[in-house]
């Protein structure tokens, strides 16, 4: 077997209300002023007071930088950095979906490190460590809380690409599921089918070992169990649970080993049509999934059975196929 690495955040706190345990956790990490890094949506929503409330208690001074939007632009975390410099910012927080947490982790590292975030587009191109970080999810499907990459979009050069450094691991992944039961049905959905690309991409890579593949193995199970309650039935806690607890090892798989071509597709979708990621995955990941399958038919029938495929084991081919269906049958 040869070598493998495995890393995530530094610490993951997960369950009910574990987002009233933020201010403890900030104080821990030495932060004394924070940096708040969310979208406005969550303000409306009523998810950012949810937040603020235990810092609030506490007497946790906080400044907030609220600009993110959907497939952000690098230039949101230039201005998140000069805020957090300016305002001598110790700590960043990131609340929200993969967006806000990829932004909150590029200000974090911008605050202590010079230029701009295009400058640090590729793998290991960070120099020193960046401010130390908290990220608390609101979706359940990037997986960002745990993987050391933020992914921006160049809309003037219709191009993206994400800085990639071992200094992007956040210091804390704080995952409360009932932060997620406001979560809309259609980003439920795209979510979703997001965090099931990591896991399966995960497990088919050449770079999978036996630590992404448990992981892994878990995440499609869960997602082929719970995505459709959780779509459907938007307040169901043990669905939203168990989703976020998918997105969770879906984004430690993938940040040990790697993502395939759907993700390699997805991308130019997004740059040159601003198509939302996790759709752009949805979409492409069945065709992906038949296309591998013929030379990866164990892992794929494997794949297969996790999301509920019948047949019996010595089928693989069988299985394989089936899997692939019950994805295009998802998505339909």
């Amino acid at each position: 077997m040869p070598p493998f690495a495995f890393q995530g955040a530094k610490k993951i706190v997960f369950g009910d209300e574990a987002v009233n345990q933020v201010a403890d956790e900030i104080r821990a990490l030495g932060g004394s002023k924070i940096l708040l890094v969310l979208d406005q949506g969550l303000k409306g929503a009523g998810v950012a007071q949810k937040v603020v409330a235990p810092m609030e208690t506490h007497d946790i001074s906080y400044v907030t930088y609220d600009q993110v939007t959907s497939e952000p632009e690098p230039t949101l975390a230039d201005e998140g950095a000069a805020l957090a410099r300016e305002q001598a910012c110790d700590l960043v927080v990131g609340v929200g979906g993969g967006s806000s947490l990829d932004v909150a982790k590029a200000i974090a590292m911008l605050a202590k490190n010079e230029g701009k975030a295009e400058d640090y587009i590729g793998l290991e191109t960070v120099p020193s460590p960046g401010l130390p970080t908290i990220m608390i999810p609101t979706t359940a499907g990037t997986g960002s809380e745990v993987t050391f990459t933020a992914v921006f979009t160049m809309r003037d050069k219709k191009k993206k690409g994400g800085i990639n450094s071992r200094f992007l691991y956040p210091d804390l992944a704080l995952l409360d599921p009932l932060l997620t039961l406001s979560l809309p049905p259609n980003i439920t959905a795209t979510t979703g089918m997001d965090s099931l690309t990591h896991a399966i991409e995960a497990f088919t890579s050449l770079q999978s070992n036996p630590m992404s593949d448990l992981v892994a193995r878990e995440a499609i199970a869960l997602v082929g169990a719970n995505l459709k309650t959780a779509f459907a039935s938007g307040d169901d806690l043990e669905a939203r649970r168990e989703m976020l607890l998918a997105s969770l090892m879906g984004g430690l798989a993938l940040a040990s080993a790697g993502v395939t071509a759907c993700h390699a597709l997805a991308y130019p979708l997004g740059a040159f049509f601003d198509i939302p990621h996790g759709l752009a995955n949805a979409v492409l990941l069945p065709y992906i999934m038949g296309y591998n399958a013929e030379s990866a038919e164990a892992k794929f029938a494997h794949v297969g059975s996790l999301l509920g495929a019948d047949g019996p084991d010595s089928e693989t081919k069988i299985l394989a196929e089936s899997g692939v269906n019950i994805v295009k049958a998802s998505i339909s």
